[in-house]
């Protein structure tokens, strides 16, 4: 018995260590946050049923469905996906029932079509914006352009002031490493565009929560960054030196700082190249 009974407890603390990366945390409202260890979505609790977002992934869903059903006793109605990454949007098939609709952009739901994603495919979908209610509670969808991923929006509760963006607005920390898929134009642009909303919190997809303080912090690095990028090609500087030089120190705060600032200098760095062909002018 002492064997079955070792490898029982291992399994239980494997299990019980697992299950601790997921959590339910009540934001405003009927307005919660689920976490997976560093990734994040939300989700509206109402009379009607529950509108989520980001499923995570597929163990992830798993756990969330069940603590639902659990905590809250009401079914899910709409699953609305952020972007088409499968670090998100992972799980979806967990919550396909009867009466569940799934909703993404456009273009998020036509790359997941196209590259064969292993998760629901959305059945409703939306070119600039769409809004949604359920059990007294708006949702507002909006597609901001072209900023990480295909189709990326923001999702609003404008009653609660809560706002969820994924991946392109972080808060606290560095945007992630080199920047892959990411469009640093798009990125200052659709970020800017956010800060006219109404929002009292915005939660991202990784990171910290924060407010409009924090959005407009996070802007001016993108833009500063960028600009010192930018101008430092203009010069003819390589990318090495770019990343001897190029110091940001007013915003060392960040979580990351200087691990990733070379690798965000970089990813800016090819960014203009692949985006803009900097290196095929002939000024």
């Amino acid at each position: 018995m002492k064997g079955p009974l070792i490898l029982f407890l291992l399994l239980l603390s494997l299990t019980s260590a697992h299950a601790g990366s997921f959590s339910i945390t009540q934001l405003k409202d009927n307005i919660y946050k689920f976490s997976n260890g560093t990734h994040h979505s939300v989700f509206a609790v109402t009379e009607e049923g529950i509108a989520l977002t980001d499923p995570l992934s597929r163990e992830a869903a798993i756990w969330l469905k069940q603590a639902l059903k659990t905590r809250f006793a009401q079914p899910v109605r709409y699953v609305i996906y952020s972007h088409n990454h499968p670090a998100h949007v992972y799980g979806g098939e967990i919550f396909a029932e009867p009466g569940v609709s799934f909703i993404a952009h456009r273009w998020a739901r036509d790359d997941l079509l196209a590259t064969k994603a292993d998760t629901q495919i959305p059945n409703l979908v939306f070119n600039d914006e769409m809004s949604l209610y359920l059990g007294g509670t708006q949702i507002d969808l909006r597609y901001h352009g072209p900023n990480n991923g295909k189709g990326s929006i923001s999702i609003n509760f404008p009653q609660q002031g809560v706002l969820h963006v994924v991946d392109w607005v972080v808060l606290g920390r560095m945007p992630y490493k080199n920047l892959p898929g990411y469009d640093i134009r798009g990125m200052i642009n659709s970020t800017r565009d956010v800060l006219e909303m109404n929002f009292d919190i915005l939660v991202g997809g990784h990171a910290d929560s924060g407010d409009k303080d924090d959005v407009r912090f996070y802007l001016s690095y993108l833009e500063q960054l960028h600009a010192a990028v930018l101008e430092g090609m203009l010069e003819g500087k390589s990318l090495k030196t770019l990343q001897q030089q190029i110091r940001l120190d007013q915003f060392q705060s960040l979580k990351m700082y200087e691990a990733w600032l070379p690798l965000n200098i970089e990813g800016v760095y090819h960014d203009l190249l692949d985006q803009s062909y900097l290196h095929l002018r002939s000024e």
